[in-house]
């Protein structure tokens, strides 16, 4: 699976079209994925709202596992750690794969905050477990 192809499969997550999510570095076991931090995906106190950084986390930990042994994943659990309020110009999240067996991969992320001038503030931790699936969907294998 290559970068084109990866940003494909992320086009077609109605949910990843309207964040406006971007892939912008996608092999060896490594994926960033961005979004553009705007009025809407705020919540009351006027940080990036929690939903949207788990959204980031979790995509970019599944689209990591995906470098190493391709499509046909879905993430079976994560965990993540909320540092500090999300508050910039751009939501990073860049996941890392752990280890890649044959029916789970895990993937590590962080998840960052890009000002104006172009400083990154770590704001998330995350850690998941991605399931590679068979044909018809079902964990376990390849089908």
């Amino acid at each position: 699976m290559d970068l084109e192809l990866a940003r494909k499969a992320l086009a077609e997550q109605p949910f990843s079209r309207l964040l406006g999510a971007r892939l912008t570095e996608f092999g060896n076991g490594e994926a960033t994925l961005e979004v553009d931090i705007r009025q809407e995906l705020l919540q009351q106190y006027g940080f990036v709202h929690g939903g949207v950084v788990s959204y980031a986390a979790d995509n970019t930990l599944t689209l990591a596992a995906a470098t190493v042994v391709g499509p046909g994943l879905i993430t079976s659990g994560f965990t993540i750690d909320y540092l500090r309020p999300a508050t910039g110009e751009i939501l990073r999240a860049h996941a890392e794969v752990v280890r890649a067996g044959r029916t789970r991969v895990v993937s590590r992320c962080e998840v960052s905050t890009v000002d104006t001038s172009g400083t990154q503030t770590l704001c998330a931790v995350a850690q998941g477990n991605i399931a590679v699936i068979d044909s018809a969907g079902s964990p376990g294998g390849r089908g």
